[in-house]
């Protein structure tokens, strides 16, 4: 994957995450799981195209 994909991948997950919490009236605690959820996805996601956790195709959730 190319540095500028990567680079506008990030800032708009940057960008929608800081809409929802702006903009989508929630309870602070569902506010604050929703960031810890998308921000361990999006290093794990950083982490397979990196090439450091391998693939995560083999992942299956039954």
């Amino acid at each position: 994957m190319p540095l500028v994909s990567l680079i506008i991948t990030l800032v708009i997950v940057g960008v929608g995450l800081w809409l929802i919490n702006n903009y989508i009236p929630m309870d602070g605690k569902i506010k604050a799981i929703l960031n810890v959820v998308v921000v361990i996805l999006v290093i794990l996601w950083l982490l397979s195209v990196f090439g450091l956790l391998g693939s995560l195709a083999p992942l299956r959730i039954n």
